[in-house]
């Protein structure tokens, strides 16, 4: 059942579709009585619908909210705050994991203050999709599939209990199983429907757009299909689930034109890393991006799911596209039913969500254009999603960082007990990976064509290339066998490995034991290719530093070359079976030849019957036997899961917020710190404060897992705050790793806060810009927190995990215009004392009290960025759950 509001304006009209009426909120009473919505971008009509859907007299929704909206088209731009209600929640188990685990101690913590366990109930549809586990530890024959399911399963059963006791002990929330896909093509596959309906308190059926926030913040893959969604934190996603409204700004929204369309041998990868690089450069964090203009026609719905996809790497909330008969042509071939896409057809058209060829340009804060036909062929990297280079750019590219950057000059080693040498700029991983481009038919059969080619010419991936084949979706294995190229990746060592995420997120699996061993007594800078979408130092493997993005059919050219410190477009691949020069060119399939044989394989067929059943799952899935109940009964000893700290000693009445006096930094670090470097998803150093930590736990080094499935635990991930192999922490020159200072004594940035926490001294990180890009990983926060860090003073935050801060009470503030750590001149032996923490106001100033460690004094203001009241509400509860459980428990 869902909620709806009051209808002050009245404008709940009724809509008659195959037979069947639906309750909606029209767009067009609204216009009639608050002025013209024709040009506001589809995303700000999405957002309208939803304000009066439940405008509720003021309480979360005032008619003056509405109005606000509207208006926005006279001045596109606005600090008005908002409260906005998705239809959904979407999680992943990475972060689904420990949104569970704070469901369950919220539980625990509810009935402690009297309240009533069943409250801690989703009141929204909850779809968990475990993806992000399986790991490439085989990889190259037949059996690597199901080799990797039982490693998998060994790995994660106790995780994989906990989950399946979350699907039957929580109301609204399904669980799919593993081994069925990556979230984001489940979802543009299956559970999204471009428009809901559910049953009101009226008992009639409501019409609304689907929107959905996710626990990823490649969520917004599913603006693609012309649903609104975007990555949140997983503590924001469970205040969501709870019925806590979203609380946000009025966005602008940046319109981008398309013309013309790709050219022959140009992909939708290429057009995703150029869109990519041209968002960076404009500066769209924290805005909507919409996409326009003539040339969408010529994009498939698979290409738009690819261009949502990458919002978080442009830096958007997301990247949205209106609804067409493509889109009803993609949910007619994914199986959805003939009264769902009437109802999607019907709605976007009485809405204004229907894009009309010829229609005035929307009202957009900002604009910018392309022309499709420039698109060339690219690669991003090596260290960033947003630095396109051009195809035959990147050798020069890698070969100048190993001068400036790397400061090496080019060598090669033998490996030990092989028959080949290895050197700098060798491709060490291949892998078809990721939720970017294993949803797209259209590069994923051009990479079995390209497969087909070479394997005809019989050539082979080098000896020191790790190739992998993990789809998103089953469906892809279908269509690759229906068109007969299963087998040509087969043979070139593009084996399935796996059906989740893989390699993008950094489980790579370990390199063959000499080849690791030849990279790091070297110091060789290896390289990494994937059709991945983030390339961040230290996430795809600790063994590689190169890390170049890629379409899938070049990840499979590459394989073949095997380095990437010669031009590819004029140097050979390789030699076929007589000896001759193979190049690029020989084995590059026509747009025509994809066309042709997508056409003849992907079918409507595949889909219905492989989400006909899809939270079965496999037998390992049905064996877990597990009893749903009230409350979750945790185990004594487990190393994955445990009731988590945050609602120790909680009461009704939230304890005054007081001024930071004499903080000390822990971490001063750089610009783009990324949430990996913040909380690692990857491989555990056995030296490491979580990897020694998991030894005296009487787990074996064979069986640490990654970061990523321990996020149940707050001892292991709490040490692997900040525990990020390559980052670079100032306050220690010349090291790099989650070190830091207590003293002058250098030790693990956990043991230094440790030692802090002890002394009862708070602590504060320093950063310069886009401070928490990537992944919308609230252990970032939690673990921050948990390190006992009160503030994090930076140049510019990244919107999700600015949001995750504020949601774990942690004040997030920023460095004025022109100023810096740099230009102040901090130093790890500084002190700080922060004032007016008691009283804040919304991105008021705040001033940061500055103590040298000769006893002189300065001062200089912040920007406070709890940018909202309701966050506002928030930090002086101790962060959003703190406030959801004590709202619920009155």
């Amino acid at each position: 059942m869902t909620t709806t509001g009051n209808d002050t304006l009245g404008t709940r009209s009724t809509l008659s579709v195959g037979g069947k009426n639906y309750a909606y909120y029209s767009l067009d009473k609204a216009a009639a009585q608050l002025g013209d919505v024709s040009r506001l971008p589809f995303s700000m009509k999405v957002l309208l619908e939803n304000l009066l859907r439940f405008e509720d007299g003021g309480f979360t929704v005032s008619k003056d909210d509405v109005q606000a909206l509207v208006d926005w088209q006279k001045d596109p731009h606005s600090n008005r705050e908002i409260q906005y209600r998705p239809a959904r929640v979407l999680l992943q188990d990475f972060t689904g994991v420990p949104c569970v685990v704070d469901l369950a101690a919220m539980r625990d913590a509810i009935a402690k203050l009297g309240g009533d366990t069943t409250k801690i109930n989703p009141l929204v549809p909850v779809h968990l999709v475990i993806d992000h586990s399986v790991m490439v530890d085989e990889f190259g024959h037949p059996k690597a599939f199901e080799q990797n399911v039982e490693i998998e399963y060994y790995r994660n059963g106790e995780r994989y209990d906990f989950l399946k006791w979350g699907s039957k002990s929580l109301d609204n929330f399904k669980a799919v199983p593993p081994g069925t896909g990556i979230c984001h093509q489940v979802n543009l596959e299956h559970i999204a429907q471009a428009v809901w309906s559910s049953v009101d308190g009226s008992g009639e059926t409501v019409a609304y757009p689907d929107t959905c926030v996710g626990t990823d913040s490649h969520t917004t893959m599913i603006n693609g299909l012309g649903v609104l969604g975007w990555g949140v934190g997983g503590i924001e996603a469970e205040a969501a689930m709870l019925g806590q409204p979203v609380s946000m700004l009025i966005p602008e929204v940046v319109g981008f034109k398309f013309t013309g369309a790709l050219k022959e041998g140009v992909t939708a990868t290429d057009l995703v890393l150029t869109a990519t690089q041209m968002l960076r450069a404009k500066g769209v964090v924290g805005r909507f991006v919409e996409y326009f203009g003539p040339g969408l026609s010529s994009l498939s719905l698979a290409d738009r799911a690819t261009l949502a996809n990458m919002a978080p790497e442009y830096g958007a909330t997301c990247g949205f596209f209106g609804v067409d008969d493509k889109t009803l042509d993609y949910m007619r071939l994914t199986g959805r039913s003939d009264e769902n896409i009437a109802l999607v057809e019907a709605y976007a058209k009485a809405q204004g969500l229907w894009i009309v060829e010829g229609a005035a340009d929307p009202v957009f804060t900002d604009t910018l254009e392309l022309d499709l036909g420039t698109v060339v062929p690219s690669l991003a990297g090596p260290k960033r999603p947003q630095d396109r280079v051009s195809l035959p750019d990147v050798d020069d590219v890698f070969n100048a960082d190993m001068v400036n950057t790397y400061k090496k000059a080019q060598t090669r080693v033998p490996v030990e007990g092989k028959d080949f040498d290895i050197g700098d700029g060798d491709v060490t991983i291949a892998a078809i990976t990721s939720c970017t481009n294993t949803s797209n038919p259209g590069v994923l059969v051009a990479a079995g064509l390209v497969a087909k080619k070479a394997d005809a010419l019989g050539l082979k991936p080098k000896p020191w290339v790790k190739t992998s084949l993990a789809p998103g979706s089953q469906v892809v294995t279908d269509y690759l066998e229906k068109a007969g190229l299963q087998k040509h990746l087969d043979n070139i060592g593009f084996n399935l490995v796996g059906y989740g995420c893989t390699t993008c997120i950094g489980n790579s699996g370990p390199l063959a034991e000499p080849i690791s061993k030849a990279i790091n007594e070297n110091g060789l800078v290896a390289a990494a290719v994937i059709s991945g979408n983030r390339n961040f130092e230290g996430r795809v493997s600790p063994d590689v530093r190169a890390n170049f993005l890629a379409s899938p059919p070049l990840v499979v050219a590459y394989a073949l070359k095997g380095t990437v410190i010669e031009d590819f477009t004029t140097t050979p691949i390789g030699q076929d079976q007589s000896g001759k020069d193979v190049f690029l060119a020989d084995i590059w399939p026509t747009n025509l030849e994809v066309a042709d044989a997508v056409a003849g394989a992907v079918d409507r067929d595949m889909f219905v019957a492989r989400y006909a059943h899809v939270y079965k799952g496999d037998e390992h899935w049905q064996k877990i036997s597990v009893e749903g109940s009230d409350t979750y009964q945790w185990r004594a000893g487990s190393t994955y899961v445990a009731n988590p700290p945050y609602f120790e000693g909680m009461t009704m009445t939230p304890a005054p917020v007081s001024d930071i006096v004499n903080a000390k930094p822990l971490a001063i670090l750089g610009d783009s710190i990324t949430t990996d470097h913040i909380s690692p998803a990857g491989s555990i150093k056995a030296d490491s404060p979580a990897g020694k930590w998991l030894m005296e736990h009487q787990v074996s080094k064979a069986d640490f897992n990654s970061y990523g499935a321990r996020r149940g635990h707050h001892d292991v991930m709490m040490r692997g705050t900040f525990a990020n192999i390559r980052i670079k922490n100032e306050m220690v020159p010349g090291i790099e790793g989650g070190m830091s200072r207590y003293g002058s004594e250098v030790m693990p940035i956990y043991d230094a806060a440790m030692r802090h926490k002890a002394d009862g001294t708070p602590l504060v990180v320093i950063a310069g810009k886009e401070y928490g890009t990537g992944s919308s990983r609230d252990w970032a926060a939690k673990g921050t927190n948990l390190l006992g860090v009160r503030a994090v003073v930076v140049e510019s935050f990244e919107r999700i995990h600015r949001s995750n801060l504020v949601g774990m009470g942690v004040l997030p503030l920023q460095f004025l215009e022109g100023q810096s750590r740099e230009t102040l001149g901090l130093t790890g032996d500084d002190q700080f004392t922060i004032t007016g923490v008691a009283d804040l106001k919304p991105r008021q100033t705040v001033t940061v009290n500055v103590t040298r460690a000769d006893g002189s004094t300065f001062s200089f203001d912040t920007l406070c960025r709890i940018d909202t009241a309701n966050e506002v509400e928030y930090y002086m509860n101790g962060g959003i759950l703190h406030y959801v459980l004590r709202k619920l428990a009155a």
